[in-house]
């Protein structure tokens, strides 16, 4: 996750006897290269990090588009789990929550290996409209816009509609300047920003 990344491993940890098969495997490479090097990059390159034979990934995704789609759920549903994770972990008042949810997404952006949105980098890679991972793109954004309403409207926001929207706009607009600007520092600003569009409101019309 907006976080965007999943760097870690998304499945369980396994004894060398029981660890992860072919198809998990492929999963945890792709995620791994894809948000390293983009999704233009090779199958030959995933098939050697995942130490997999090629028919293995016909088998279980179909081909390479399949499997970089089923990457992106699987890493649209750790971070989701996460996000929820972060929202509860600061307790019941919305207004807490969504800071916390702030908070780490513009602290994140200066993490060592900070390479941006995987989904918003995997929307601008593929230019067909019909490849499967824009559905998984966009589902990972709705699930965000629902997350940050649902906060907003427990908050008694009387526009939380489209405060959920500009919120929005301004973590992806920070993701995107860190990643493609590496000197930038767009985190402070986007915190005042985000903290104005969540408690102007209350303040009425100047």
């Amino acid at each position: 996750m907006i976080y965007c990344q999943a760097r870690e491993s998304v499945y369980p940890q396994m004894s060398p006897a029981t660890g992860p098969g072919p198809r998990e495997r492929l999963l945890d490479a792709t995620r791994r290269l894809t948000y390293d090097k983009g999704v233009g990059i090779g199958m030959d390159a995933i098939l050697s990090e995942a130490d997999v034979a090629r028919r293995s990934l016909y088998q279980h995704f179909g081909g390479k588009d399949g499997l970089v789609a089923e990457t992106l759920r699987t890493t649209r549903t750790a971070d989701l789990e996460r996000y929820r994770a972060i929202l509860d972990s600061a307790g019941d008042d919305p207004r807490e929550r969504l800071l916390a949810l702030f908070d780490f997404f513009t602290q994140d952006t200066g993490n060592r290996g900070f390479r941006g949105c995987r989904y918003t980098a995997a929307d601008l890679a593929l230019p067909d409209p019909a490849h499967p991972a824009h559905a998984e793109t966009s589902q990972y954004y709705e699930h965000i816009n629902e997350l940050l309403l649902t906060e907003l409207q427990a908050l008694g926001h009387p526009e939380a509609q489209q405060a959920a929207d500009q919120i929005q706009l301004v973590i992806d607009g920070a993701l995107i300047e860190r990643a493609t600007r590496p000197g930038a520092r767009p985190a402070a600003a986007a915190a005042r920003l985000l903290r104005h569009l969540v408690d102007d409101w209350r303040q009425g019309p100047n």
